[in-house]
């Protein structure tokens, strides 16, 4: 099993229904583990087991969503 993190910086992210639906999107992927957004910042960090989904997806799921991702970076951590 690998952990990983995926932080993005969107464009913009406004209004607590956006955090929602990002959130909500993106659990409906399998391995997602956890969506934290900060709004002011426009930046959204996924937690996620990469042998469930991969990041190449979280990003399609953002983009079908509607939102831009201006930055992204990745963290893995392995057992």
């Amino acid at each position: 099993m690998s952990q990983e993190s995926a932080y993005f910086r969107l464009g913009s992210i406004s209004g607590a229904h956006a955090v929602k639906a990002l959130k909500k999107g993106l659990d409906t992927l399998p391995g997602v583990s956890s969506v934290s957004v900060n709004e002011a910042e426009g930046r959204m960090a996924v937690d996620y087991d990469g042998t469930g989904v991969n990041v190449s997806q979280l990003e399609k799921k953002i983009r079908e969503l509607g939102y831009t991702i201006d930055a992204l970076s990745i963290d893995q951590l392995t057992d």
